[in-house]
């Protein structure tokens, strides 16, 4: 297989989907900085406000704060983009405007992975010279340890992926670094020599440079790796080191003296300092956008609705907007281990009761998203138009839903509860919305809010805990893991996502039917016959009933006059770019 070409494939694709035009805006802003006379949506195939200048102060807040800032323990698309200021992975998303930036391209490798014919060994070579923030040349073995506790050691990093467990060879009988400190690790990385890591699959998996951008790549010293304390002191293998870290109030990230461009095509590493704040009330992350008081909010999900029209009835504060498909998905998840949720029949009742117009017009209408009818979104690859529950207008059903609920036995409705972040303010209108929708089919709702960085290690994640509160509707909201069907998929819907905490497979969903479809889409070298599978699956899924798609997600982004170098990035969810955002500050 050619990754380089696969890659370059599926960024077409992607660009077509989300209608994104090749020219862009010609409003650039200036070498000094901040400023420019951008238009509304410039953002989305240009660099607004663009800077050569170094120096100044990015400030970024959050509403409540990451599952684990750790490049090895972290699911957040906004820490995988920010993440790469300080943690180089083998190969990342390119920091660029428009469909460029959906191109993968080499990292800390001299190359993307070449792979084998039959895409079960994959090799990538590392750049020479590139150094930890103590001086210490970074070496291969770094990578695979980097590997191996991100994905093997659940019991001190629970937050990320597992994908390098599910398809490396032996990664269901290695019990990770901290469990089995032998010096050989798991076999299947080999590293030959310092500059050479060579991984070894136990079935086909043709998404591997995808897999490759992900921050679990970024090397780790073994000495300084303390399990789940290491978030305290990170070693930096890019442009900017931890300088402070507190968990409830955030982190100062300052220039990394061993940083050197010349081992780094992609940073331009222009701002002095980025300070990143937690536990912002939403709103007045908003407030502080709108007086240029921050550079921006770096969840990344945009303005509160409530703000939203203090902005877009002004054509001045509108033209600072950019409104992208965000990538991603918001919808209700069934769990199918809470009763009566084990009976599709009351699953299906659901599907028909939801008014997902209301949802949307709840949140802040058409620029924070369209009602949905599939899992995956129309601007990843792989997406098929379709509905198996239509409404009219998208508004609900009620006499479908209550025939539902008669052929499972529940023609009086139930009782449950339905989960949402407490930080997210819009989370919490749609499930508003979603109770009032299944009152109406007597279906009664009770609404439990819980803060977003403990949602899934200690609530929705947490198999136990949701049995044991009778939590059988969860809202969830999920994004590409990388701009492919596979990569929106497999780790909400894959049995082998399930896990006792950190969980994202909120339904529980264990379908032998669509674990061995997503097997066999990723084993599937032609990327044209690769994207009908994830249509297949997609299709798969919702036949099942345990999840309701409400709303392809969009974001109202804002850049303040002091940002610079402001772009949107759909390989990570519509956010902007915080490899090349800067301030003139």
């Amino acid at each position: 297989m050619n990754s380089r070409k696969t890659a370059s494939a599926i960024a077409v694709t992607l660009a077509l989907a989300l209608g994104v035009s090749a020219c862009g805006s010609s409003d650039k802003g200036d070498d000094k900085g901040g400023g420019g006379s951008a238009k509304a949506d410039a953002g989305l195939t240009s660099i607004v406000n663009a800077s050569t200048k170094k120096g100044g102060t990015v400030t970024y807040e959050h509403a409540s704060g990451p599952d684990s800032l750790d490049p090895g323990n972290t699911y957040y698309g906004w820490v995988q983009n920010f993440s790469r200021l300080y943690g180089r992975s083998l190969v990342t998303f390119k920091p660029a405007a428009g469909k460029e930036g959906l191109t993968v391209v080499p990292d800390l490798a001299t190359s993307l992975g070449k792979g084998s014919p039959d895409a079960k060994t994959w090799t990538y070579t590392l750049r020479k010279g590139i150094k930890f923030q103590d001086g210490t040349e970074i070496t291969s073995a770094d990578v695979k340890y980097a590997v191996e506790r991100s994905n093997f050691a659940p019991e001190a990093l629970s937050n990320g992926p597992t994908y390098f467990k599910s398809y490396l060879e032996g990664g269901d009988k290695y019990k990770g670094p901290y469990k089995d400190p032998s010096a050989g690790g798991l076999k299947s990385i080999e590293t030959p020599d310092k500059y050479t890591i060579t991984f070894k699959l136990n079935k086909p998996f043709a998404d591997m440079d995808y897999l490759a951008a992900f921050s679990q790549t970024a090397p780790v010293p073994k000495k300084a790796d303390k399990g789940a304390e290491y978030v305290q002191n990170i070693v930096s293998s890019g442009p900017y080191q931890f300088e402070s870290y507190s968990e409830s109030r955030g982190a100062t990230l300052v220039r990394n003296p061993q940083w050197d461009p010349a081992t780094d095509p992609i940073r331009k590493a222009l701002p002095d300092k980025i300070e990143l704040k937690f536990n912002v009330n939403a709103s007045t992350i908003d407030e502080h956008l709108l007086s240029d008081s921050i550079t921006a909010g770096i969840e990344g999900t945009g303005l509160q609705s409530k703000t939203q029209p203090k902005v877009l009835v002004k054509p001045a504060e509108k033209a600072k907007t950019d409104n992208p498909y965000a990538g991603a998905l918001q919808y209700l998840a069934m769990n199918v281990n809470v009763k009566p949720f084990n009976n599709i029949e009351c699953r299906k009742a659901v599907q028909y009761a939801v008014n997902k117009a209301g949802v949307v017009d709840s949140i802040g209408g058409a620029v924070k998203g369209e009602p949905a009818t599939t899992m995956i979104p129309p601007s990843v690859a792989g997406y098929k138009k379709f509905d198996l529950y239509p409404t009219p207008g998208n508004k609900g059903d009620a006499a479908k839903a209550k025939e539902a609920l008669t052929k499972c036995g529940q023609p009086n409705g139930f009782k449950t509860s339905l989960t949402a972040r407490s930080d997210r303010p819009d989370e919490v209108l749609a499930a508003t919305q979603i109770q009032q929708s299944l009152k109406a089919i007597g279906i009664t709702a009770d609404i439990k809010q819980f803060p977003a960085d403990k949602y899934f290690t200690d609530f929705a994640g947490s198999p136990k805990w949701v049995h044991e509160n009778n939590a059988g509707l969860m809202m969830m909201a999920w994004g590409a893991d990388w701009p492919t069907g596979y990569g929106f998929l497999d780790q909400i819907v894959n049995g082998s996502a399930i896990k006792p905490s950190g969980g994202t497979n909120l339904m529980e969903l264990n379908d032998p039917k669509i674990n061995k479809a997503l097997t066999d889409g990723i084993g599937t070298l032609d990327p044209t016959a690769r994207g009908e599978k994830w249509a297949e699956v997609d299709k798969l899924v919702l036949e099942n009933a345990s999840a309701v798609p409400l709303f392809y997600r969009k974001n109202l982004l804002y850049r303040p006059e002091s940002a610079t170098n402001v772009t949107v990035a759909e390989s990570y969810l519509g956010m902007y770019d915080y490899v090349l955002m800067g301030s003139s500050k």
